[in-house]
């Protein structure tokens, strides 16, 4: 018997399904094309006790919460150069440890200065999917080291931030996009106080919050456009056609569904890609558990099939089934995805003018 995966598809209903989406041009069920994204609401700065906060609902209902929260933290190991030694130089070598050693010093621990933490109905916190959801996630905003610089105070203090996510519905459809997107929109409108103190004193910050600094600015002092923060997005593949953005009845036919996490870059080359990528997850499709279907000829209970005569052998029962596999009757997909598939989905994301850009000018244009 196979597993109950919650899917209310019969495998008829699948194998319509998936030669819809497999066949070019394709045909998604509610009628998007491959790339295009469902629409969604969105607004920021509507938790009033937060550095930043968003929320986004998708047209199902699906809707999500994101909170965000620094605090000032003391560096393990502050005060101390690269060599271990005791700061407190003065004149030229003094400022030259400020500067030429700070990468240096806040990569340590750096990953313990963000801690992303998912809450979704009916789950617990050490369950698998918000488990998996925040490694994907942390691993992404991990990856921006322009991130550390902003983070990084003075060689004894930091940043530390506390993103609180909540999915105030349960998920429909598999909620990383979601949950990326909502972050994505919090710390963009993540504000952090103003530091009116120098070198390595202890902290002191401005109390006007009109002089804070946003922690991603919108633009850089010359009018170029700065960085932002990472996205997540869902693509699967279907035969040789690939889809952005998968509903629930969509991800039931996937043959392979990959994550892809993207970033903004700060070059000005004109001839780089605005986009480069920075994790790269494969996801279980749910169509793996679903149930096949049983050819007419196979069927043991019909009345006018072969097998119910005993003609057929066990051999000839597997020959059928790997010959009809995936054409006339529903076979869950078997295997791993193609890397000339894989290719082509971060093709389409990382590209000048491809999907990752659309989204984030998208979100860029949420009023804050």
């Amino acid at each position: 018997m196979a597993p109950y995966t919650g899917i209310p598809l019969s495998p008829a209903e699948l194998q319509y399904l998936h030669t819809s989406l497999s066949q070019d041009p394709p045909i998604r069920p509610d009628g998007r094309s491959p790339t295009q994204f469902r629409p969604l609401v969105a607004e920021t700065d509507i938790l009033p006790s937060t550095n930043g906060s968003a929320r986004i609902c998708f047209p199902d209902g699906t809707e999500a919460m994101v909170g965000v929260k620094a605090e000032v933290e003391k560096t393990r190991g502050g005060g101390q150069n690269v060599k271990g030694e005791v700061d407190g130089k003065t004149g030229e070598d003094e400022e030259m440890g400020d500067d030429s050693n700070r990468s240096a010093r806040s990569g340590r621990d750096w990953g313990e200065w963000v801690e992303i933490g998912i809450e979704i109905p009916g789950m617990r916190d050490d369950d698998a999917l918000p488990i998996f959801l925040s490694a994907m996630l942390t691993e992404a905003l991990l990856a921006d080291t322009g991130l550390k610089d902003t983070l990084w105070i003075n060689s004894r203090f930091h940043w530390r931030l506390y993103i609180d996510i909540l999915l105030l519905s349960q998920p429909l459809s598999y909620p990383l996009p979601l949950l990326s997107l909502t972050t994505h929109l919090a710390l963009l409108s993540t504000r952090l106080p103003s530091l009116i103190s120098e070198r390595d004193e202890d902290p002191l910050f401005n109390d006007d919050w009109e002089a804070s600094t946003p922690l991603y600015p919108r633009s850089k002092a010359d009018g170029s456009s700065a960085q932002k923060p990472p996205i997540t997005l869902l693509v699967m593949s279907v035969g040789g056609m690939i889809y952005f953005d998968p509903s629930a009845d969509e991800l039931a036919v996937a043959d392979a569904v990959v994550a892809l996490s993207v970033t903004s870059t700060s070059t000005t080359d004109a001839d780089a890609l605005p986009l480069k990528l920075v994790a790269l997850r494969t996801i279980d499709p749910p169509s793996r558990l679903t149930a096949g279907g049983v050819s007419n000829v196979l069927n043991t209970t019909s009345t006018t099939g072969t097998a119910s005569t005993g003609t057929t052998s066990t051999g000839g029962v597997l020959a059928i089934r790997e010959n009809d596999q995936g054409q006339s009757v529903w076979r869950p997909p078997r295997g791993g995805v193609k890397r000339a598939v894989v290719g082509r989905m971060i093709k389409a994301v990382v590209e000048k003018g491809g999907v990752g850009m659309e989204v984030m000018a998208g979100l860029a244009g949420v009023e804050t």
